[in-house]
């Protein structure tokens, strides 16, 4: 499972990493210390290779009668068969019965999640202590994601994820379409496998566009070699989704 992540860097960094430019109307970007489900984080989708948008951590299905209960891990084994993923996936739309069309616009596809490390727990006597698995440069990466954009109905009104402390006002009415992503994740390398039974997909530089853009990139969900990635254990402050300081990501001294 992959639950928590960070992106440390400034947003010049990011935009020439990706090569890919937030809006203008986009406030600015603001490193992240602590990025949580429910929140609005930046990813780069299929439809829209040169820009950084703010999606929401959570997938909302398209055919899914309301906003809530937004899913944030997607098995990678499974996600040409669950009707929850597999239009996103296929890039196609998709209804809970099955039945599917092309997309004359675009409303689920693909995305890369960019990141720097992300955060798995492990269960201890004292209770469960959090470490951080980032590359030993800290250098920004790309999780496979995907995305969906769910549209409410006109009697729907919108709950949000707030299963992890997002504090959404659960009787606001809708304010129109919401756009959300998931994290694929798959079998643990050797170093993670230490850590959790799962971890988030990995993908090379040179490999995410084709993520993006290939009609089969079941190739690209193995999981990433564990050289030159560490974990460290950090705070159990970072249990806190409203806490997203510096302080999170200093190791713990033994």
């Amino acid at each position: 499972m992959c639950g928590r992540y960070t992106l440390l860097i400034e947003q010049d960094e990011l935009e020439e990493r990706f090569d890919a430019r937030f809006a203008d109307s986009e406030p600015e970007f603001e490193p992240r210390y602590n990025a949580a489900p429910g929140q609005e984080l930046p990813v780069i989708t299929n439809d829209a290779p040169d820009e950084i948008r703010r999606l929401e951590w959570g997938l909302v299905p398209s055919w899914a009668e309301d906003d809530s209960g937004g899913i944030i891990n997607a098995r990678a084994e499974t996600i040409d068969e669950k009707a929850s993923f597999r239009a996103a996936y296929e890039r196609r739309r998709c209804s809970r019965e099955g039945n599917e069309r092309e997309l004359d616009t675009p409303s689920a596809g693909r995305c890369l999640v960019p990141t720097d490390g992300f955060y798995e727990w492990v269960g201890t006597e004292r209770g469960k202590q959090p470490y951080r698995v980032a590359f030993e440069d800290d250098r920004p990466f790309a999780l496979a994601g995907l995305w969906e954009r769910w549209e409410p109905d006109d009697e729907t009104t919108q709950t949000g994820l707030d299963a992890f402390g997002g504090g959404v006002d659960e009787t606001a009415p809708a304010a129109g379409p919401l756009e959300t992503f998931t994290i694929v994740t798959t079998e643990p390398n050797e170093l993670v496998a230490d850590l959790h039974h799962r971890m988030a997909v990995i993908l090379e530089p040179g490999d995410e566009r084709e993520w993006l853009t290939a009609d089969d990139p079941s190739e690209l969900l193995e999981p990433y070699p564990a050289e030159g990635l560490h974990a460290y254990p950090v705070s159990t402050a970072v249990n806190d989704p409203s806490i997203d300081e510096p302080s999170l990501i200093e190791p713990l001294e033994s």
